[in-house]
């Protein structure tokens, strides 16, 4: 394998967030990776440190050409280079535009569960979430349309947060449900922002479909989030884009992230995102079929030792969303007890919303070595709970 995977970087004691907590645990819970990034990344940050001096960055216009590029050759998105804004993270973004394009006391739909910080964003910007909870049957996640009609439709809903694919669910929404949801965001005045973030990291051989690229109607009311983070493993590098089609949206989303003095790069934030999308494809192609064997080993060690406990389906991300239903309790309580009795760290599916009440949410994007050893440890916890029941 010309990337090592395998490869166990100790990242203790390097103020990691994931990785502050004791000795004997296994963290498998934020959603970042412990792969180092693409060498190409590395070799051209290096240089860019060599350079010695780090002053003020401005946006070059290769910075515009490497994303459109890789949404045109990726993703089959053709994007008006133009329309890019940068910015130094999604949820900065989804926070500003809640901020500027709200007032106090309207509604913000989130559909759960849902990533977590999408409740702070609204909540702390002033404004009232308002649930349109996915259908979940037999394992399967969809859009409840004639919920989130309603949700749309009342006058005070004036922003929705897509999560596309869907965090933590891992679902890949096909076209024609977006479809539906920029008929709906259209009829009711409502604006999408798309927090496509996860877009890259998708099962081998499955694509996403961005929200932007399905219809006239979602062009003209989507903002797009979209960053490097998630895919190469450079969170610390506070590096994304937004992308909004339509001019007048634009200047408003423009106007939000600059008054909210989130739209200059640091000294690395170009670096890092125009070496990703112009070097990382080969490496990213091999991340992505390594994920997803780690992602099989551990539904396949499930469902040998624990059938009861389900994995739910995901074609995108390298989060699994575990159904513990089969257990009494709820996510929290279940995962506390993971913790204190294997040391494993997992994600209590309550943080997403009452929807996740009965769901893990657990981070596969590690060695082998690792995946295994959680793979024993969730098992192995799963086993002792169920012996006290």
């Amino acid at each position: 394998m010309k990337y090592d995977f395998d490869k166990i970087i100790d990242r203790r004691n390097t103020d990691s967030e994931k990785w502050d907590v004791a000795e004997d645990e296994l963290p498998m819970w934020i959603a970042d990776m412990d792969f180092e990034t693409a060498p190409e990344i590395l070799a051209a940050l290096r240089k860019r440190l060599d350079h010695g001096i780090f002053g003020y960055s401005g946006i070059p216009k290769r910075w515009r050409q490497a994303y459109a590029d890789w949404w045109q050759n990726r993703h089959g998105l053709t994007m008006d280079k133009d329309a890019l804004i940068f910015c130094t993270g999604v949820i900065p973004a989804i926070s500003s535009a809640v901020r500027k394009l709200t007032t106090p006391n309207e509604k913000v739909i989130i559909q759960t569960p849902v990533y977590n910080v999408f409740f702070n964003s609204i909540q702390n910007n002033g404004c009232e979430v308002l649930e349109s909870p996915l259908l979940y049957k037999d394992g399967v996640y969809s859009m409840d349309m004639a919920g989130l009609e309603n949700a749309m439709a009342d006058p005070q809903a004036t922003l929705m947060l897509l999560c596309n694919p869907h965090n933590p669910v891992g679902k890949i929404w096909d076209k024609e449900t977006l479809k539906e949801v920029g008929r709906l965001a259209a009829k009711y005045h409502v604006t999408v922002i798309s927090d496509e973030i996860h877009c890259d990291i998708t099962r081998p051989g499955t694509e996403y479909v961005p929200f932007a690229s399905v219809s006239e109607e979602c062009r003209a009311v989507s903002i797009t989030c979209i960053a490097p983070t998630k895919t190469f493993n450079l969170a610390g590098m506070q590096t994304a884009a937004v992308y909004v089609p339509d001019p007048v949206l634009r200047h408003k989303m423009w106007r939000a992230l600059n008054t909210d003095e989130v739209a200059e790069p640091n000294a690395f934030a170009v670096t890092a995102a125009v070496s990703a999308f112009t070097e990382g494809g080969e490496w990213l192609d091999a991340l992505r079929e390594y994920v997803y064997e780690n992602r099989r080993l551990i539904e396949e060690k499930l469902q040998k030792e624990l059938p009861e406990v389900k994995v739910v389906k995901g074609d995108a991300t390298y989060l699994l969303w575990i159904d513990v239903s089969a257990y009494p309790g709820n996510s929290e309580e279940i995962a506390d007890f993971l913790r204190k009795e294997t040391g494993l760290y997992l994600s209590d599916g309550l943080l997403y919303g009452k929807a996740g009440a009965h769901h893990l949410r657990m981070n596969v994007a590690c060695p082998r070595a690792l995946c295994e050893d959680g793979a024993e440890r969730l098992i192995r916890g799963l086993k002792k709970l169920k012996n006290t029941i």
